[in-house]
């Protein structure tokens, strides 16, 4: 292991960008304590506060986690997320048995709150007006990857078991169409990349200054009036985006109009 002191590349890059090779290459595998910073340096020849710069740059890429008391390990595997939002109503509008085998939702809290901007938007309503909502995280065996709320019109939900702080033991939108009567018709995902809040970074067990992505998604009836607005909240250097989707064939040119007199 060794650093050029003459490349233009700062010296922790470098030694991140080894470090990084080292676990793609295996030699640390997920969940596998890395050297200690000390040791490291005195691999690389250099301060350990290089080293340090170098395991900062690993843990805000997500590729690192660093336990108090314990060490530094190397994370678990990248969260793919498929499909955004179309994941949670799952094939032919069931339970998403795939999903459940990899994540387990855990509700959270379910009551009144203040709308936020984006939320009443959405529902065309002037912002902190108070809606339901159901809070949740979604775990995996390793860490929590998703902090998400789903929010209702108060109207639609009065006297409904949505107000009810309970897992229904199905998704939340075959739950809401009973509820409220209306069927989820189509929907709009937005996604965009953020800085997380203090209480996000505190749940996601991620730095203040590591990106997540931010998914708005809306669900609504057949007159295009929402049902539903939902959040989710992702630690986004350890979350892939996969869409997979059909390309039309070309189409090709209509045959000429024998009756068409050119020139």
């Amino acid at each position: 292991m060794q650093i050029n002191p003459g490349a233009a590349e700062f010296p922790h890059r470098q030694i991140a960008a080894q470090l990084k090779a080292q676990i793609r290459r295996g030699d640390w595998a997920p969940g596998e304590r890395l050297p200690s910073i000390p040791a490291i340096a005195e691999m690389f020849g250099v301060a350990k506060q290089t080293v340090q710069r170098a395991v900062d740059q690993l843990r805000v890429e997500g590729i690192l986690i660093t336990k108090p008391g314990s060490g530094t390990y190397v994370r678990g595997t990248r969260r793919r997320l498929n499909r955004l939002s179309r994941g949670r109503y799952g094939g032919f509008r069931g339970y998403h048995t795939d999903l459940a085998a990899r994540y387990r939702q855990q509700l959270v809290s379910v009551g009144r709150a203040a709308a936020p901007p984006e939320v009443a938007d959405a529902f065309g309503v002037a912002d902190g007006t108070e809606l339901l909502c159901r809070r949740h995280l979604v775990r995996t065996e390793d860490s929590p990857v998703e902090v998400g709320t789903s929010w209702f019109l108060p109207a639609d939900t009065a006297g409904t078991s949505l107000e009810r702080t309970e897992a229904f033991g199905r998704p939340l939108y075959q739950e809401a169409e009973e509820a409220t009567g209306r069927r989820y018709v189509s929907a709009t995902d937005t996604i965009s990349a953020r800085q997380p809040s203090r209480e996000e970074a505190e749940i996601l067990q991620i730095r203040p200054d590591t990106p997540v992505l931010h998914l708005l998604h809306v669900a609504y009836d057949g007159h295009r009036k929402p049902i539903e607005v939902a959040q989710a909240t992702w630690p986004g250097p350890v979350t892939t985006l996969t869409e997979e989707y059909k390309i039309p064939a070309p189409t090709p040119d209509p045959a000429p109009d024998p009756g068409l007199v050119l020139g």
